[in-house]
């Protein structure tokens, strides 16, 4: 099937893509075969060209509203991929701008422990006095998934660890930046899923070029959806 040499897929896979309605229904010849026309070719390559910037689930959700004659559904659905892409760009941005400003802890009489982090645990009273916090706001943090800190055993007490102390500090550079805890939530998770703040700066410029691949896709997708709609409404 030249539809489907033309994309290197298998002929089932462009069945599959029918059935779902990523593509029109083909006409059948009287024995039975499917037909596929200049259609189907552009659909197709719509539909093959979106993935790299939506996602396949999205891409789909676009092609199917599409082919349903929901043309401003499909546009809604592109909308709202675009406007998950400037999300995650803010959210970049916000990471870069704590890392940039993350101040350093003020050291207090003689205190043997380095400014700049703890090297070791510590408690919830110390911390907060450290950083000028309340230990209810770090309790707020906790509550609302900003920081994990752990529990002693014997006592009870809560005990942040060199990891906790980082959320914490991130945390209370974002507040006073003007996030919300919402806002917040994502950008710790950030950088604990990079595995600490040094990681995810170096990541910085690899989660850069992701966004600007991600959104030259969106580009490319939309320019053959737009061949696409107006071959199918011309």
């Amino acid at each position: 099937m030249d539809l489907a040499r033309e994309h290197g897929l298998s002929t089932q896979a462009v069945r599959n893509y029918e059935d779902a309605g990523i593509l029109p229904a083909a006409g059948r010849t009287p024995s039975g075969y499917r037909v596929y026309t200049p259609l189907h070719a552009r659909a197709l390559r719509a539909f093959l060209s979106l993935v790299p910037g939506h996602g396949h689930q999205t891409a789909t959700s676009i092609m199917q509203a599409v082919n349903r004659g929901a043309t401003e559904d499909a546009l809604r659905i592109v909308d709202e991929s675009h406007a998950r892409l400037l999300d995650d760009r803010r959210t970049l941005e916000a990471v870069e701008a704590a890392l940039h400003d993350l101040a350093p802890v003020p050291r207090e009489r003689g205190d043997t422990i380095d400014s700049d982090t703890f090297n070791g645990d510590t408690f919830i009273g110390p911390l907060a006095r450290r950083l000028g916090l309340r230990p209810a706001t770090l309790r707020k943090w906790e509550n609302a998934g900003l920081v994990r800190p752990r529990r002693d055993p014997r006592t009870g007490y809560r005990v942040y660890g060199t990891d906790d102390v980082r959320d914490v500090r991130l945390a209370h550079q974002l507040r006073r930046g003007g996030y919300l805890l919402e806002q917040i939530a994502p950008l710790i998770a950030q950088v604990r899923s990079a595995g600490g703040v040094a990681p995810l700066e170096s990541a910085m410029g690899d989660w850069q070029a992701r966004l600007s691949a991600r959104g030259r896709a969106m580009l490319r997708g939309a320019a053959d959806l737009d061949v696409y709609l107006r071959t199918r409404d011309p």
